[in-house]
């Protein structure tokens, strides 16, 4: 698990400190580590990735400390501070695309409509060729599944 992790946090992290930065492999290693050390204190009702990035973004912030760089952005790209982490979006994508992976196409593509698409059950129905009740009948299905399989994975 840390060996595929690794991978995650070294783009991760060399998107912050560059690609060609002497430490980041050590960062890479620490962050790592901490995660090892800490993972007792991961609550597994919650996202494993949002959990470990976590951890990294806590030890770039010391990196930054230690090597007494202070980061500043032009204000005209102020909008780019407030956005959601690209690779925290991206493992949650994995994680969510894994959980949904064991549901059978229909029941998938149903719920990926509805769910995350945003069609309602008749747009979703009439693209099926279901009724607007066998669309809301699977989707519920597919839920309980997904929220069985998670708990089970628990």
């Amino acid at each position: 698990m840390l060996g595929a992790m690794a991978v995650y946090l070294r783009g991760f992290l060399a998107r912050k400190i560059g690609r060609g930065a002497a430490d980041l492999e050590d960062l890479v290693q620490e962050s790592l580590l901490a995660i090892h050390l800490k993972r007792e204190t991961y609550d597994t009702s919650q996202p494993f990735t949002a959990w470990a990035f976590a951890i990294a973004r806590y030890k770039l912030i010391d990196w930054f400390r230690r090597n007494r760089i202070r980061r500043t952005e032009p204000i005209d790209e102020a909008a780019e501070l407030f956005a959601s982490e690209d690779s925290n979006e991206a493992a949650t994508r994995h994680d969510l695309g894994k959980l949904v992976s064991i549901l059978p196409e229909k029941q998938r593509t149903l719920l990926e409509d509805v769910k995350i698409a945003g069609l309602s059950h008749a747009e979703a129905a009439r693209k099926a060729g279901m009724t607007e009740g066998a669309v809301k009948v699977s989707i519920h299905r597919s839920l309980q599944v997904l929220m069985r399989r998670a708990r089970d994975e628990n």
